[in-house]
């Protein structure tokens, strides 16, 4: 069974409804219980040699003449009409733009869980487009981190449990992916909130543990798509605040989306998305 963002779970004889770890899940959707543990393989953080930059030079994430139209009662509606853009390693770049004018559409494109009309995307040098559902799901999971307005963390497990599913996910050894989890929340101040389940925790711890959820597989690139939207000011300060130390401290690039212009000038580059297209803020 596989998820709409592509990632594969494991069959089993004794399914219970849990909600899939996919954004775009909706709560029909059933899988089965998690993994067992495995009793060999890689430490949880060691990377794959084969999964590393295959063009020396490439950035990690790129897209080229970018285009998504989508249909509507019996109409086409443009939304992207060919965007280019570069992400440079550990790079911090927001986006910008109204209400509507795709800024959503095109994250989803650049994290492989929509495909373009025409143009396409890379991924550090391959082409993520082109490559056959499980493929990206799995080269999303390695490369790809991703935080959202809502933090969709899964009800029926603690914050460690959250934080440590993407590498139960890809099968990962479950001792090391639970202490790397905890090392990872412990380092965005939720060490003493490592066994509550989200009803337990505030709006703004929520989205700190879908922030360390984003990063526990040290991914390429963050996608992070109005991630403090949904909160409080002092909340949304501090997990802006939390995305920009931890860009600094792994050298993950981070591309966020967002309506607030101060927070937008305290990143690298500001991009302006308009009539479907990407230009600097202000021009």
């Amino acid at each position: 069974m596989k998820c709409p963002a592509g990632s594969w779970f494991p069959k089993s004889s004794r399914c219970a409804r849990w909600p899939c770890s996919c954004p775009l899940s909706q709560p029909s959707i059933r899988r089965c219980a998690p993994p067992a543990p495995t009793r060999q393989g890689p430490p949880a953080w060691t990377p794959d040699v084969n999964e590393t930059n295959s063009a020396t030079h490439a950035p990690p994430l790129s897209c080229h003449g970018l285009v998504r139209h989508f249909r509507e009662q019996g109409r086409v509606l443009e939304v992207l009409r060919g965007v280019d853009l570069e992400i440079a390693a550990g790079e911090r770049l927001a986006v910008v733009g109204a209400s509507g004018s795709g800024k959503t559409t095109l994250l989803q494109l650049l994290g492989g869980l929509d495909t373009p009309t025409r143009g396409w995307v890379e991924l550090n040098g391959r082409n993520f487009s082109a490559m056959r559902p499980a493929e990206r799901g799995s080269r999303r999971n390695r490369h790809i981190g991703f935080v959202y307005q809502f933090h969709h963390l899964l009800p029926e497990f603690s914050a460690v449990e959250n934080v440590a599913m993407p590498l139960l996910i890809r099968r990962s050894d479950t001792t090391g992916a639970l202490a790397n989890a905890r090392k990872l929340l412990e380092q965005v101040g939720l060490g003493e909130r490592l066994t509550h389940r989200p009803a337990k925790l505030s709006g703004g711890e929520r989205q700190r543990v879908a922030v360390a959820r984003a990063l526990i597989t040290r991914p390429s690139v963050v996608l992070a798509d109005e991630p403090t939207g949904n909160l409080d000011p002092e909340s949304g300060e501090q997990v802006f605040e939390l995305l920009l130390k931890l860009n600094r401290d792994t050298g993950t690039a981070l591309v966020v989306v967002t309506h607030d212009m101060k927070r937008a000038r305290r990143m690298d580059r500001v991009l302006a998305l308009r009539d479907g297209r990407l230009a600097e803020a202000g021009n």
